[in-house]
């Protein structure tokens, strides 16, 4: 018998998977599978792994986005490739389109999704051609008026990490006891203790 399955994905431990499940509520699911993983590629998620080696042919996958596949549009479409060549259905819920259950008109339905697919590719990747190229012609222009930085500007070392870390190296507090002061992470922290103590050395 058919099952459904939807994979929830987000990218941070921080982010919430709520409005994703929201989307499901009209939806008879047999298994959501939630993961906090980046898409950049599937080293390392293992619960989208673990769903597809349960997924036989007929099942149905659901996913908000497209780019809950990958992150890339070549990764999402050899994805796509990969589910449906085994008879894996998918519906793309914020773009009804790509439902390959419901275009299942032969090869129409069919070559409907994978002139979708393969048009959101192009203009995903003329958009980041754009963008590489904006960024290349601001640099030589900037280049040409005399700057030689470039990248953001380091943030002003606030007064709390100051003075968290002044009594640190007095020995009034320890190292512990200043990073709960400035509510910092520990890598914010580490990063103004290097910036301060470069300062520090060169003058």
């Amino acid at each position: 018998m058919a099952k459904t399955f939807a994979y929830i994905r987000v990218s941070t431990r921080e982010q919430k998977e709520d409005r994703q499940i929201d989307a499901l509520k009209d939806y008879k699911v047999d298994e959501i599978v939630v993961e906090k993983a980046s898409g950049k590629n599937f080293i390392g998620r293992e619960q989208y792994l673990l769903m597809k080696s349960k997924m036989r042919e007929n099942d149905l996958l659901i996913i908000h986005s497209i780019d809950r596949l990958g992150r890339n549009y070549k990764q999402i479409c050899a994805e796509w490739e990969s589910l449906t060549k085994a008879g894996i259905d998918i519906q793309v819920l914020d773009m009804p389109i790509l439902n390959t259950r419901e275009n299942k008109n032969g090869l129409t339905g069919e070559l409907i999704c994978d002139i979708v697919l393969k048009l959101l590719g192009y203009v995903a990747e003329r958009e980041r051609d754009l963008i590489r190229e904006r960024q290349r012609e601001g640099i030589e222009s900037a280049k040409k008026r005399g700057v030689v930085k470039f990248g953001r500007p380091k943030a002003e070392i606030p007064d709390t990490f100051k003075k968290a870390y002044k009594l640190y190296k007095a020995g009034s507090l320890t190292l512990k006891e200043a990073m709960a002061m400035t509510g910092m992470p520990k890598s914010t922290f580490y990063d103004y203790v290097k910036r301060i103590s470069k300062s520090s050395s060169s003058c």
